[in-house]
């Protein structure tokens, strides 16, 4: 179970943050990002994890996700904001240090569900503002290598098969915090920032705060549904509030721009 499950993952995140990196470069940060964020990595965790243990193991387990969630705003803020100026390495490896910070404080802490809940709206309301002035940067058209799509694949299978089978290792408490570290995320910053520069990457990261976002929506309704719902139902939810969530954040966005345009044709 345990190689079918890494197997399964490795190829839907593969598959997830190549394809984001091609349409980053077509159609912009923001659907790239919406894409990246989808729960691509955190929902086949708790998928799983449904096979082997109970609603109440699994009702904890979603709780402390949330509560670490909040340092996947900081570590996607501290990224974003280093890398207008600094390198690929300190960029990611500072967020990553951070990141490892606050996941052990945020799991070192008795979290009430409201507690997490609220501790999420505050720090990406945070994040978001600050990132705002990040997200419009154009991104830019470079010319694609035979490669280079292969050598993407191969960096997120090895990046989240070193995560995984850490997981595997741990003990119950620190596989929860893993399971919702931002792999996906981490990935596509190590395959944008050397392709496209580190202010384009950091647009996409910056309109990525609001999937994130989304993902801890979707881990507040599993560990709010599933004593009362049942595995199934509550899982489908966690898989739909984020997926509804960006499609939301598309549309409002997208609705926006139409405005814009509009009222700029009519002056």
């Amino acid at each position: 179970m345990f190689w079918l499950s890494l197997g399964l993952k490795l190829v839907l995140t593969a598959g997830i943050v190549v394809s984001a990196s091609v349409v980053v470069e077509r159609a912009g940060p923001l659907i790239g990002a919406l894409v990246v964020t989808l729960p691509v990595t955190v929902w086949p965790a708790y998928v799983f994890l449904s096979l082997d243990h109970d609603a109440i193991y699994l009702a904890a387990s979603a709780q402390s996700g949330l509560a670490v969630n909040v340092a996947n705003g900081v570590f996607m803020l501290v990224y974003l904001v280093l890398a207008q100026t600094r390198g690929l390495i300190v960029s990611l490896l500072t967020a990553i240090a951070c990141w490892i910070g606050l996941a052990w404080l945020a799991h070192s802490i008795a979290w009430t569900l409201g507690g997490a809940a609220l501790a999420n709206l505050v720090v990406f309301s945070v994040c978001l503002k600050l990132s705002r002035r990040f997200r419009e940067f154009q991104v830019p058209r470079v010319a694609r290598q035979w490669y280079e799509l292969p050598l993407r694949t191969v960096l997120v299978c090895a990046l989240m098969g070193s995560v995984l089978l850490l997981s595997n290792w741990a003990g119950p408490g620190a596989t929860g915090m893993l399971s919702v570290y931002p792999i996906s995320t981490s990935c596509t910053m190590l395959i944008l920032h050397t392709r496209i520069g580190g202010r384009a990457s950091a647009a996409v990261i910056a309109n990525g705060l609001w999937g994130m976002l989304g993902i801890g929506f979707g881990l507040f309704a599993l560990s709010l549904a599933i004593l009362p719902l049942g595995a199934v139902a509550a899982l489908a939810l966690a898989l739909a509030v984020p997926v509804s969530w960006n499609l939301s954040v598309w549309f409002a966005r997208h609705h926006r721009s139409l405005g814009a345009a509009k009222r700029r044709s009519g002056a």
